[in-house]
């Protein structure tokens, strides 16, 4: 498969390995970074998230962890080749194995979401078959800083869901992002931000199209220092 290019990396993919998708871009140009200094992503694919997040904290140390090898792999390569390389690691290993006596100030997952089906496209990836939300916030618990952060991104529906499994763990929300496909529609994702700490949650709405095939003022602004742009609307 074609690399996809972005303007300080470029991503190598396979078509065995979840592909940069708009997901991944927004949780990368979203999650608070700004103050981390060691980050955990779970689940890297290609690499993506940490990939912005480390173009977006030029201090912070990286850590990625992935289950399927062939993932694990190809992240390894795009760490390699990324001009934050000397920051970045990867490793291919089982969230549920996985220990480590370092505390991390964000943790960051693009998780899979849908239940066990008869499809093996993408299984790991988009299937909750090696991890589902509540091992994710188990393991987050347990690994995040005193004023760590969890950030992820999933589907509107699970949202509610995920909340309430991150209660009974005492994490508490902090920020939501509900994300619009297009102007004017249903919220499709939500990017849900936790840390130990309760209260006011932080509440807000970002628009991916302002009209069919062709990207918001609010996204272009975001996504300005990753993606090549030839024009306003999308190609």
């Amino acid at each position: 498969m074609k690399p996809f290019k972005f303007k300080h990396f470029e991503i190598q993919q396979s078509k065995n390995v979840f592909r940069v998708g708009t997901d991944g871009v927004l949780l990368g140009v979203l999650a608070k970074v700004e103050t981390a200094s060691e980050v955990l992503e779970i689940g890297t694919g290609t690499g993506l998230i940490s990939l912005m997040l480390a173009q977006r904290n030029s201090r912070a140390s990286f850590l990625g962890l992935d289950i399927n090898e062939e993932a694990a792999s190809l992240t390894q390569i795009n760490f390699e080749c990324s001009p934050f390389h000397s920051r970045l690691k990867n490793i291919h290993q089982d969230l549920k194995d996985f220990e480590t006596e370092t505390r991390f100030d964000l943790i960051v997952s693009n998780p899979p979401y849908f239940e066990e089906s008869g499809s093996d496209k993408d299984k790991i990836a988009r299937q909750t078959v090696e991890l589902n939300f509540q091992q994710l916030v188990d393991a987050s618990v347990s690994l995040l800083s005193d004023c760590g952060v969890l950030s992820v991104i999933i589907p509107a529906e699970a949202g509610n869901g995920f909340v309430t499994i991150a209660l009974e763990n005492r994490l508490f929300l902090q920020r939501r992002v509900n994300i619009k496909g297009i102007q004017n529609s249903k919220t499709k994702r939500v990017v849900l931000e936790f840390s130990f700490v309760e209260g006011v949650v932080e509440e807000s709405d970002f628009v991916i199209e302002k009209s069919p095939r062709e990207y918001s003022d609010q996204y272009l602004e975001l996504t300005k220092e990753f993606h090549i742009f030839k024009n306003r609307e999308r190609s």
